[in-house]
C-alpha cells in the first residue's frame, strides 16, 4: 500500500510540473486538476497504511 502512495505521489509531482511550470499551456487546468486529485488520492492511501498496521 506504500508502494502505490508512492506512486501517487510521483503523479502528483510530475502533474504538478506542467500544470504549475507554464510547460504544457493548453493542458495546464487539467494538469492542475490531476495535481490535486492524486494529491489527494496519495494522502487516503498513506492514512490508509498506516491505519492497517
Amino acid at each position: 500500500m506504500l508502494k502505490l502512495a508512492l506512486l501517487f505521489l510521483v503523479i502528483a509531482l510530475i502533474a504538478a510540473l506542467f500544470g504549475f511550470g507554464g510547460v504544457a499551456g493548453v493542458a495546464t487546468d487539467i494538469a492542475q486538476i490531476l495535481f490535486v486529485v492524486f494529491l489527494v488520492i496519495f494522502l487516503g492511501s498513506l492514512v490508509l497504511s498506516f491505519v492497517r498496521r
